[in-house]
């Protein structure tokens, strides 16, 4: 009874505020907290599976040509600092400052049905940045309730339109480093993804989730644009963002999602809406 509840509840917020960005009204009604430090950032509220999601924020920015290189060659490195976190736990705002200069200044907002991420990006120097992509790392374990080896069963992405669990068809096994996996988006060079194994099929669209350990929730993040999609090797799920680099004095703007929210009986219509609402411009339904 409590989970329908909750469902309707979350089904009633979707529609006030389907057509809304973050904002002062949409947060106050979130039951998501927030917090940062030591850039792991952690999300709680009461009637979250495992009670709270973290996720390393961020793990790393990386150059192209990443697909078959060393990853230390990959990699630049970065600094992040809290700028601001509002009393009530509903809002951050963070700065990334990379080895080459670039700045990135994040706004996190907790929102009705999950997290919503706004990035500013800036390249104040006189020299280009390789700055192409980077992983915001999301933990799982504690959602799923599963190890390395179970989490895949819980875990999905879209393919060919439907929602597709883990392993998907014609598992990758071969690369630089194993395990893992690794879905491109459409128009992205695969030499530039991640260097783990890369599955040959390219997503319907840039959603990548699990479910909670009774299945009752759904847990699913996006971002635009979108680099690659990324099971990884703790037991963690990755939509990776993409910068494209940046010439001096350009600025770029990014945006991302992490959705939280009640799925029962397996329902994730609420999710796909949301999807659909809030990345119109890269949705393909195939």
């Amino acid at each position: 009874m409590k989970s329908v509840l909750a469902a309707l509840l979350l089904t009633l917020l979707n529609t006030a505020f389907l057509y809304a960005d973050p904002s002062e009204n949409s947060r106050h009604v979130s039951p998501f907290h927030l917090h940062w430090e030591n850039n792991l950032l952690t999300v709680r509220a009461d009637d979250l599976p495992g009670e709270f999601l973290q996720i390393w924020y961020l793990e790393a920015w990386c150059r192209p040509g990443s697909a078959d290189r060393d990853w230390q060659d990959t990699v630049i490195g970065h600094t992040t600092q809290l700028l601001q976190a509002d009393p009530d736990g509903r809002r951050l705002k963070l700065r990334c400052t990379l080895k080459d200069g670039v700045t990135v200044d994040h706004t996190i907002t907790a929102v009705a049905d999950g997290i919503a991420f706004e990035l500013q990006a800036r390249n104040p120097t006189s020299r280009p940045s390789q700055a192409h992509w980077a992983q915001p790392c999301i933990r799982v374990d504690r959602f799923t309730g599963a190890d390395q080896r179970s989490y895949l069963k819980k875990s999905f992405v879209f393919l060919d339109g439907q929602l597709c669990r883990m392993p998907t068809p014609d598992w990758a096994t071969a690369a630089r480093y194993v395990p893992g996996q690794v879905w491109r988006a459409p128009d992205v060079d695969p030499r530039d993804v991640n260097p783990r194994p890369l599955n040959r099929h390219v997503p319907s669209n840039g959603l990548i989730g699990c479910f909670s350990k009774d299945e009752t929730w759904v847990l699913a993040t996006a971002w635009e644009p979108w680099q690659e999609l990324f099971q990884g090797i703790i037991v963690c799920l990755h939509s990776d963002f993409r910068l494209g680099g940046l010439q001096p004095g350009e600025s770029r703007s990014i945006r991302g999602r992490l959705y939280l929210m009640p799925c029962p009986d397996g329902n994730i219509r609420p999710l796909l809406t949301a999807y659909q609402r809030d990345f119109p411009e890269h949705t393909r339904n195939k």
